[in-house]
């Protein structure tokens, strides 16, 4: 019996091709505006990331521009770093350019390389690689922060030596209170006015490990009265006694973020650095610190820029990486990669393709106002990605048996009847569709609902003889067994409480499905069935979202108050035989059903386990 080799996962990097027209956005007119303008064409790369001596000895940097997708580790990818990835990397791809995979590794407590792991694992799956042009995919290893500590630190000294920085030794207390708020103006240090050199002396005493956690802090000085609280001295480097996963227990001060990520993306020589619309009021800072820097002749001209875009709102998600955590620290969830989490595991192994997540980040756009995505979106790009790949399979998920009273009679005792049927309606034009097979017999299973005693109006499966108008019995409904033949109800058996326990039909000779006689019985339905003598029991998870509220954490609600209490259901499914030899990660429609994966983990030969992806249409709320 031959079994059709289901639709794997495709590279998304193949779903889309860098000469095929995009939809243009203000980020890629900004690009284009700088590529026409020769804006970085001056630029040169020595290889390697480094200062503006280094970036000097090398050549004519081949890449057109240069972006960064710069995550830290201290948690799994989500649906909006989905986002954030295919739009750094795509452009970088569509215009010539290169993406920096670079581990924003500054913050010692929180980093792991678990999810350094996870976080590479996500990016190669979903169809990027950061290579150098001319280098081989696959041939380069991530970017980490926590090389660039000794320029960091290097950089903060001349800053304090060029009056720029200074040590403040108030307590935090003193520091948020002199701080201001939007209405009033902030206060200056009393440590504001040391020289240089003092300050120099007391950084290094910070860097020698000679002050407490939390004693002191190196502060920019720019405008404790700017109308943007961000540039009012804003913290540059902090005492954190704590070991690096990357540097051990070298630094016992580690940078900020807003101070380290500039100075990252200056080593690195990005053109265009692309944040969320969190970073605006940053942006101020980020400009002052790399003008400083160039001025000081430690960074390469021209500076890299920063830009901002909204960040991915969907509906039904939370995207906060401690909520995700919680859920997982609670057991509300099966780990990170439970197929309900909007984790890039969890899309992976509920049955989410990179060409689904490639065309869900390029219909939503990208914009500068922040908005709402519905979910529904996500799921019809999965399923107009898999409409064309994933081969057919039948599936009964609520089985009752129906037993063919006169199969033996007609058929012969015992006899199994070959069928067969396409396992790609549409395949590729020029290629034929693979051919699935299986077997009719007098029991096979049909879904419990394809049945009623009583039928209600408008029903058009199987439903037994009943009084006519007239008092005449009028016969019991035909239908098709889908590349079955013909059948004709009869009636039902039940057990001493009433439950139905087989139907009954009888098979309408010369209807097989492909034959001549097939349409000598006209019929109004179809439905689904798997033979009893070769389906193959399987565990099917029906999935659905993981909240029942569009926004599950706004407004400041207790998240876990709107968990979905139905958005998992596991059933024993009965599944045709073309299935049993589904392999992880195959991902099928079970017709009538929806879009199912074999699941990744606990999928294995003997025990078939699919997980619902999609259903065939959208049917929530409704």
């Amino acid at each position: 019996m031959s079994t059709p080799t289901p639709a794997n996962t495709q590279p998304a990097a193949t779903a889309a091709a860098p000469e095929a027209v995009k939809p243009s956005n203000f980020l890629r007119q900004i690009i284009e505006s700088d590529l026409e303008k020769g804006a970085y064409a001056t630029r040169r790369w020595a290889g390697s990331p480094g200062d503006a001596a280094h970036h000097a000895k090398g050549e004519p940097d081949p890449a057109k521009i240069r972006t960064r997708f710069p995550p830290e580790p201290n948690g799994y990818l989500h649906v909006g770093h989905a986002k954030s990835i295919c739009i750094n990397f795509g452009l970088a791809r569509d215009y010539g350019g290169v993406c920096h995979l670079r581990f924003d590794d500054t913050n010692p407590e929180k980093e792991d390389t678990e999810y350094v792991n996870s976080i590479i694992d996500a990016v190669k799956w979903l169809g990027f690689d950061w290579a150098q042009l001319g280098q081989p995919p696959g041939s380069a290893a991530p970017y980490q922060a926590s090389d660039y500590f000794d320029f960091m630190y290097r950089a903060a000294e001349y800053l304090i030596e060029a009056g720029h920085a200074y040590v403040d030794e108030q307590t935090p207390e003193e520091m948020r209170v002199n701080r201001g708020d939007f209405g009033k103006p902030g206060v200056n240090s009393p440590f504001r006015t040391r020289t240089p050199a003092e300050n120099l002396a007391r950084f290094r005493e910070m860097k020698g490990g000679k002050l407490a956690d939390g004693a002191a802090v190196l502060r920019a000085k720019i405008d404790m009265a700017s109308p943007n609280i961000n540039m009012r001295d804003p913290a540059i480097y902090r005492i954190r006694r704590a070991t690096h996963h990357n540097t051990g227990d070298t630094w016992c001060i580690y940078p900020m973020y807003t101070f380290a990520h500039p100075i990252e993306d200056a080593l690195e020589q990005i053109t265009h650095s692309f944040c969320t619309l969190e970073f605006e009021d940053q942006r101020p800072f980020y400009d002052w610190l790399m003008d400083r820097l160039c001025e000081g002749g430690l960074l390469a001209a021209p500076a890299p820029k920063q830009y901002e875009f909204a960040r991915l709102n969907l509906t039904y998600v939370i995207t906060s990486k401690r909520k995700l955590a919680q859920l997982v620290q609670e057991g509300k969830v099966n780990g990170w990669d439970d197929p309900r989490m909007p984790t890039i595991v969890g899309l992976r192994r509920r049955g989410y393709t990179p060409a689904a997540i490639q065309m869900f980040a390029e219909r939503i756009g990208v914009t500068k106002s922040d908005s709402w995505i519905d979910y529904s979106t996500l799921e019809g790009c999965l399923r107009e990605d898999l409409e064309a790949k994933a081969h057919r399979g039948m599936a009964v998920l609520d089985p009752v048996k129906l037993v063919l009273t006169n199969w033996d009679e007609v058929m012969g005792p015992g006899h199994l009847e070959p069928c067969q049927l396409p396992a790609l309606p549409h395949p590729p034009e020029g290629t034929e569709s693979p051919i699935r097979h299986f077997t009719i017999g007098k029991e096979v299973w049909i879904e419990r609902e394809d049945f009623a005693e009583v039928p209600p109006k408008g029903y058009k499966r199987l439903y037994p003889p009943r009084p006519g108008a007239d008092g005449q019995m009028l016969p019991g409904n035909t239908v098709r067994l889908k590349g079955g033949y013909v059948i004709e109800c009869t009636g039902c058996t039940k057990d001493a409480d009433g439950n139905i326990t087989e139907v009954l039909a009888t098979v309408v000779p010369d209807t097989k499905s492909g034959t001549p006689g097939a349409d000598t019985v006209k019929v109004k339905a179809a439905i689904t069935w798997v033979g009893v003598a070769d389906g193959v029991n399987a565990e099917v998870r029906m999935y659905d979202r993981l909240f029942s509220d569009a926004h599950p954490d706004a407004g400041g609600k207790n998240f876990l108050e709107s968990l979905n209490p139905n958005s998992l259901k596991v059933v024993t499914a009965i599944v045709e035989p073309s299935l049993a030899n589904a392999k992880p990660d195959d991902k099928f429609q079970f017709e009538r059903h929806g879009y199912f994966v074999a699941d990744r983990i606990d999928h294995k030969a003997g025990k078939p386990v699919f997980n619902l992806a999609v259903g065939l249409k959208d049917s929530w709320g409704k």
